[in-house]
């Protein structure tokens, strides 16, 4: 998770909560091209196409995808192992 001080916070949530509240009202078969419409535009605008800048931004990608299993699906997993046996 993007481990930012908590003093930080507030502005950016101020800006993300309105679009989370937009993609979550979505109809579910539209959530998952609108969220990567919104991040790949988001990137394009951050990063300078250039190798240094795009290859920081697969990284942030790849380190996203890997706290968020960290976080968030390695949990449920364990849990759903305490419920209902390992393989």
């Amino acid at each position: 998770m993007p481990y930012i001080k908590k003093d930080k916070r507030p502005s950016i949530d101020q800006l993300v909560n309105p679009l989370i509240k937009h993609f979550k009202d979505l109809p579910l078969e539209d959530q998952d091209g609108s969220l990567n419409y919104a991040i790949t535009k988001i990137l394009k605008e951050v990063y300078p196409k250039k190798y240094f800048h795009v290859n920081r931004a697969l990284g942030m990608l790849s380190a996203i995808a890997l706290e968020y299993y960290r976080k968030v699906v390695g949990p449920y997993e364990d849990t759903k192992i305490a419920e209902n046996g390992d393989v």
